[in-house]
């Protein structure tokens, strides 16, 4: 009786490691095997779509950095303007 103890002590362990391992290998392809379509090019011919307005119309078109961005342009504030005009000197 006194090596049973022990005995099931190590299977238990063993149980309890090989069953993560399994439920880790199984998450880790599953999540895999799914991030696999997110790497095809996106357009208006690919099964990809990242957005409602890609799957409607043309495919998104992105502004150039120069462009401004609205009523409150963060690229051009009076701020970042000063500190770019005392780096220049």
């Amino acid at each position: 009786m006194g090596e049973e103890i022990p005995r099931l002590a190590i299977d238990t362990v063993i149980a309890i490691t090989v069953s993560s391992l399994f439920l880790l290998a199984l998450l880790a392809g599953f999540s895999v095997l799914f991030n696999f379509p997110k790497l095809r090019k996106a357009g208006g011919k690919t099964l990809t779509v990242r957005s409602l307005d890609e799957r409607l119309g043309a495919p998104m078109q992105f502004l150039p950095p120069t462009a401004p961005r609205g009523p409150a342009d963060q690229l051009a504030t009076p701020e970042l303007l000063e500190a770019a005009a005392r780096k220049s000197r």
